[in-house]
Parts: C-alpha cells; sequence; structure tokens
C-alpha cells in the first residue's frame, strides 16, 4: 500500500525537525529505519494506539534506543501521542527524551544503552509461550550493537528455546558509530551466523516496503525457530547529503539552508 510510503516520508520529515530543533544526533540512523517502522506500523503490528497497554498487542522494542526520533514520530503518526508534542523532543521536562523512554505511550522498555533489547524480548517471547499467549515480540537491533556478546547470548538463548514468536530486524546499514561495520568489527558472514544458531532468517532490502511486507507476512519463517530479517539499509536514507556519510551519525541539520534541503528531499517544506 502506498499509505506505508507516505508514513515513511513523514516520520524522516518529522525525525529531521526534531533533531535540528533541539541540535541532536543520531539522525542517520533514524532515517535509514523509517521504512521499517512504516512497514511494521501500517499494517504488521497488532496494536492499538488508543489502547497502548492491551494485553494482547504484539510488543515492539527499539534496541537502538539512540534513534528514538523516528519511533517518537511513527507513534504520533499512528495516535500513541499527538503530532504537536514531538515539538518538545529534548527539551526540559519533556518525556520525548534522547533515547527511548517507556514513559511514552507504545513504548514497552527505555533503551539507550546497546546490547539490552534483544535479551529483554527474548525474555518476553519466552513468558508469551510458556503462558499460551498468541502475540509476537519484535526486536529492532543495529548492526553495530552485533558486536556486543550479550545479543549473541540472547540469539543462542532464542535458537534454544525455539521462540517462533520472536522477530528481530537488523538494521544492516553498515555505518556505526566510529566507522564502517567491516573495519570496526566485520559481521559478514552475518545471515549464516543466525542460522548456526537456529535461526529462521530472510534477507531484504530495508527499503523496499513490498519486499517487507513479503517478508513480515512469511512470519515464522521457519517452524519451531525465532525469525531475524536482515534488512539492508542506507545510513541517512532520503536525504542525499547525509547518505552513508558517517558524520551524519552525530550532526544536525541546524543551519537553515541544510533543513531546508532535508525537508523539501522528503516532500515537505520547513
Amino acid at each position: 500500500m502506498d499509505d506505508s510510503r507516505t508514513l515513511a516520508r513523514d516520520i524522516r520529515a518529522h525525525a529531521v525537525q526534531m533533531v535540528a530543533r533541539v541540535n541532536a544526533s543520531h539522525i542517520g540512523g533514524a532515517l535509514s529505519m523509517a521504512d521499517l517502522l512504516a512497514v511494521l506500523y501500517g499494517g504488521v503490528l497488532d496494536v492499538r494506539p488508543d489502547e497502548p497497554t492491551w494485553p494482547t498487542r504484539d510488543r515492539f522494542l527499539l534496541s537502538k534506543g539512540h534513534n528514538c526520533t523516528a519511533l517518537y514520530a511513527a507513534l504520533a503518526l499512528r495516535g500513541f501521542l499527538s503530532v504537536e508534542e514531538l515539538e518538545s523532543y529534548g527539551r526540559d521536562g519533556s518525556r520525548l527524551m534522547a533515547h527511548v523512554s517507556h514513559k511514552v505511550p507504545g513504548v514497552e522498555f527505555s533503551t539507550g544503552s546497546l546490547g539490552h533489547g534483544l535479551g529483554f524480548g527474548a525474555g518476553k517471547a519466552l513468558a508469551a509461550k510458556r503462558r499460551g499467549e498468541a502475540w509476537r515480540t519484535f526486536v529492532l537491533l543495529s548492526d553495530g550493537e552485533l558486536d556486543e556478546g550479550s545479543n549473541w547470548e540472547a540469539i543462542l538463548f532464542a535458537g534454544h528455546h525455539g521462540l517462533e514468536n520472536l522477530v528481530a530486524i537488523v538494521d544492516y546499514n553498515r555505518i556505526q558509530s566510529l566507522g564502517r561495520v567491516e573495519e570496526v568489527l566485520e559481521l559478514e558472514p552475518l545471515a549464516d551466523k543466525f542460522r548456526a544458531f537456529r535461526w529462521g532468517v530472510r534477507e531484504a532490502d530495508g527499503h523496499d516496503h513490498d519486499a517487507l511486507r513479503a517478508a513480515f507476512a512469511a512470519l515464522p519463517f521457519e517452524p519451531g525457530r525465532p525469525s531475524v530479517l536482515v534488512a539492508r539499509t542506507v545510513k541517512g536514507r532520503g536525504v542525499d547529503y547525509m547518505e552513508n556519510d558517517l558524520a551524519w551519525h552525530y550532526r544536525a541539520p541546524v543551519k537553515p539552508e541544510l533543513l531546508e534541503s532535508a525537508l523539501r528531499q522528503l516532500g515537505r517544506e520547513g
């Protein structure tokens, strides 16, 4: 559906505006995962914006919590909070903190210190399995945080327990905080590593909405196993001067001409 593409565009535009207002960081990774969020919140996740703690909802965890602007935007655009509240991001007294906070409706778990989301998600999935409950747990990870051993403990744990109700999504933009992934700590062959840990694996273009919907429609990828979607993405996607540039892990488009250019490329005037 075209609605998910519109949602992705609006997520990007709001995220850019949010970081620009307060000279914040991490816009590159927020833009790389916008299509993933748009497809998930555009119809994959079984959630109720007017009832964010609905007991049988799917649980979504953003392990890469420093990219919270995109998630806050997605939640606002889906009706979990007002779009106007996005203007308070990063300001004193705001519940929209610079790392994702469970105080925000629709956020299941506060994250920021990387490497924690998948372990928590595996625990949620195991609890649901043992209780015979049908809801699923989705965890969106960065590629850089897969450098951390805690994730591989969770990957081993989930495979051992056959957590068919657990879905990991890797935002594989291949740039982390200090350089390119292959320079800092190479992850390849990433898909084969997950397979060796008894996961069902799919790989997809993380910006192709049709491919993403097809992948999510096929869950679980293998019966009796947790699923991982390795989504190949571009850091800074949608803004030409940010794409594939490590600097935009840290920089914000505070200069008016940069903000105007970004919003123009995203179909929105500043």
